[in-house]
């Protein structure tokens, strides 16, 4: 199933106005972002309205920092097909650009969310603010908005471990290497969906052949060795091993994903794939040469057929 896209920066067709957008970034859609949505599905369906799920892109935290390091957990492709797979009627894409940077929050309500967007109630987490400086809360959003008959709801945050889930516990959780407290608090293996380029084929020549990928705007994880499910483009999913990182053995350094799968996975360049991390193996490493460099591999893919049997 697939869901419309629509663009902020022009209104919102007729048949989608007087929804119950859920408002956020959303970028993870963990089980925090999960129960935002939820809870705007549940009403939209209560009084027979449409649900949409408004995200922002780019990230406001890379527009005031431009050289900020990527940090996306998603992207929009990913976003829409998880919104969609809640039961979302349509996506919103805030373009987050100088002037949306620069409304107050009154006007966020009442430009954006009354006019442009024409909500009919507007579902937050209980920390999310918004418009200039955090001018706009979600005390204003309910009392502003009730003078547009714009409705409000927050929910509460999720907690795991007695502490809430966020996309930032997820970005640590990943960047040392934890797997399984990342897949824990997004509900599914933190994934990277790319389309498979051509690379020098090396891996071909030792018995292992990948399929190579650039992380793009994604997170980096830490760099090293997982344990990896990919999804085809022909609904197969196969276990793998993959190395992320600048691959220390060879010049000129490059940053790739790359992942090498067990089976046949045919000829995969110029398609999109989905990698899954599931586990990390061990951190990236030089070898003393070739020979060396594929002993490893192979005790690489001994110990994610292991763990991922």
């Amino acid at each position: 199933m697939t869901i419309p896209v629509l663009d902020s920066r022009q209104h919102v067709p007729e048949a989608l106005r007087g929804a119950i957008v859920a408002l956020g970034n959303f970028d993870g859609f963990h089980l925090g972002h999960q129960a935002v949505v939820r809870e705007a599905i549940s009403w939209a369906r209560a009084e027979g309205r449409p649900a949409i799920v408004a995200t922002f892109d780019p990230h406001p935290r890379r527009f005031f920092v431009p050289d900020l390091p990527w940090l996306r957990l998603t992207t929009l492709d990913q976003r829409r097909d998880l919104f969609a797979a809640a039961g979302a009627d349509a996506m919103l894409v805030i373009a987050f650009d100088a002037g949306v940077a620069r409304m107050t929050g009154p006007e966020w309500i009442e430009q954006a969310i009354h006019l442009q967007f024409g909500a009919a109630g507007v579902v937050t987490g209980e920390d999310f603010t918004f418009g200039a400086q955090r001018s706009g809360t979600t005390a204003a959003l309910a009392e502003i908005g009730a003078r547009f008959a714009v409705r409000a709801r927050t929910v509460g945050p999720v907690l795991d471990d007695g502490l809430p889930v966020s996309s930032t516990r997820i970005r640590s959780a990943l960047q040392e290497g934890d797997c399984a407290t990342a897949t824990r608090l997004l509900s599914r293996p933190f994934t990277v969906r790319g389309v498979v380029e051509h690379g020098d084929k090396l891996g071909r020549t030792i018995g292992y052949p990948t399929a190579n990928l650039s992380m793009d705007h994604y997170l980096r994880p830490r760099y090293g060795v997982y344990a990896v499910k990919g999804r085809l483009p022909d609904g197969r999913v196969l276990d793998g091993a993959a190395n992320l990182g600048v691959r220390p053995m060879f010049e000129p350094p490059k940053e790739l994903l790359e992942p090498h799968f067990f089976g046949d996975a045919g000829s995969l360049y110029g398609q999109e794939i989905a990698v899954e991390f599931h586990h990390f193996l061990r951190g990236e490493a030089k070898f003393g040469g070739l020979d060396e460099l594929t002993a490893q591999i192979e005790r690489d893919c001994a110990a994610a057929q292991a763990l991922l049997a």
